[in-house]
């Protein structure tokens, strides 16, 4: 998802990591990631859709998300999306007419600090979006975006987050930051729920910041096949940067 283009994903202490220890699935539905790689030599293949409401219209895409476990602690990344966007009162959709080459994202995690080593898994994710094939479709111009990502899990509980900011020079844009957390929990061996609370700064000249708290699901179909969802709303200035926003995908792990 181009984290400029679909509601970008206040701040959560840094305490709320060290307080909450088996492993959860995450990283998408939810806006932030969490620092662990796709397992090494293995695949993980999101068909993904995503969208996002305001009072001036809504945006969204769909497309791959394709992830691979290039080595011990590396993921390489590639998302291939086809974007939109549609005026206020045309509906959701009233923009897939014009619908064309959204932002190509090309990311690689590293992670290089680990649980049981060091009480925390942490790791960078840096992402180049190439530009977009229409202003409708996304950003007509590269951006590069640098987080750190932190997570501590106990029992059934997980706690992920952390942030960075991306350089998004090019026409209205602007460099912008973000940062939050997420908590998740194991409810059955098959279905998992957590909730996201993200602050961002604004990402356009004259733009206003963005403060939002979303709810995501992930269910597991079979070891290989798994149903992953999220819905989430602005909490400040949210009819500029976020009445609704929404994600839901099929994840193929291979």
């Amino acid at each position: 998802m181009k984290i400029a283009t679909t509601v970008r994903f206040g701040l959560i202490a840094a305490g709320a990591f060290i307080v909450l220890s088996s492993a959860a699935m995450a990283g998408p539905p939810f806006v932030l990631d969490d620092p662990e790689p796709t397992d090494t030599g293995h695949y993980e293949i999101y068909a993904f859709a995503t969208g996002t409401s305001t009072h001036d219209g809504g945006s969204g895409e769909a497309g791959i998300d394709f992830n691979y476990g290039g080595a011990t602690d590396l993921q390489l990344t590639a998302v291939f999306p086809v974007g939109f966007s549609s005026p206020a009162g045309q509906g959701a959709f009233a923009g897939l007419g014009s619908a064309s080459l959204g932002n190509i994202e090309l990311a690689a995690k590293y992670r290089f600090l680990h649980q049981d080593e060091f009480g925390v898994d942490v790791a960078v994710f840096p992402r180049v979006f190439l530009p977009a094939g229409s202003a409708a479709a996304g950003e007509r111009h590269a951006s590069f975006y640098l987080p750190i990502w932190i997570e501590k899990d106990w029992g059934n509980w997980s706690a992920f987050g952390g942030g960075g900011c991306e350089l998004n020079r090019g026409s209205d844009s602007r460099d912008f930051c973000i940062g939050g957390a997420v908590l998740l929990r194991k409810v059955t061996e098959a279905f998992h729920l957590g909730l996201e609370m993200y602050h961002q700064s604004p990402d356009t000249k004259g733009g206003r910041a963005n403060t939002s708290l979303g709810l995501g699901a992930i269910y597991d179909i079979t070891d290989n096949y798994h149903l992953l969802s999220y819905a989430g709303r602005g909490i400040q200035n949210a009819n500029a940067t976020n009445q609704f926003t929404w994600y839901a995908s099929v994840l193929f792990t291979l």
